[in-house]
């Protein structure tokens, strides 16, 4: 693939805690001149300055999934009228690992009513955390939901990040129906590049510099 190719595949993202202001204006500046797709910051840190042709994403109920269904759609809510055009939310994954789909359905819906229909929806399953059969149940549930994506993790939970596996089984459960989101602990071009051959159609990154010298236009 081109360098210019993957770069529109890439949220450019930034959610350590610690980011400063600064930090994030330094994302900012970067992303644009890398050319990527997106930038994707905690929603604090929102509404974001000079971000040109940039998308701008956050995340919602970051990074355990452990809130209620109304607290995060109040802040999927908040996210979009502070200038979020894509909102990455995490499952609540003891429902997905218990099997209490309708649970999950639920919780997923609430955050995609919250927001208008403009505002693309990311669902972050943990991929690393669930089976087989929890992932392919999660993607279906995130269908019927209404969401626009399902996405790999957050990076931050110790199961692990993306693997080409969770991607391309991810990917062949939703049909191109729904954008498919690698991110969690892809550091290399070939990482990248075995995610978009697994089916990712967006990558989640924080090394977008390191991994787009790898490619050529």
């Amino acid at each position: 693939m081109k360098r210019s190719e993957i770069a529109n595949l890439i949220d450019h993202t930034l959610l350590k805690p610690e980011s400063t202001a600064a930090d994030v204006a330094a994302l900012v500046a970067e992303g644009r001149r890398l050319g990527v797709k997106a930038v994707c910051v905690s929603p604090n840190m929102l509404p974001l300055a000079d971000t040109g042709d940039l998308v701008i994403a956050t995340v919602c109920g970051f990074p355990s999934g452990a809130h209620k269904s109304e607290v995060k759609a109040v802040e999927a809510a908040r996210a979009a009228a502070d200038g979020a055009q894509e909102v990455d939310m995490v499952i609540n994954l003891a429902q997905a690992t218990t099997g209490d789909n309708d649970a999950v359905e639920a919780d997923i819906r609430a955050v995609r009513e919250a927001m208008p229909a403009d505002v693309l929806l990311k669902v972050i399953i943990e991929s690393a955390a669930l089976t087989d059969e929890q992932i392919v149940a999660v993607c279906e549930r995130a269908e019927a939901a209404g969401a626009q994506f399902v996405k790999t993790s957050t990076g931050f939970h110790p199961a692990g990040g993306a693997s080409a596996h969770a991607v391309e089984l991810m990917a062949r459960t939703v049909g191109g129906r729904l954008g498919v989101k690698a991110s969690g602990g892809i550091r290399t071009p070939e990482a990248a590049l075995a995610m978009v051959e697994a089916g990712a159609t967006r990558l989640g990154l924080s090394s977008s510099a390191a991994i787009l010298d790898g490619f050529e236009d």
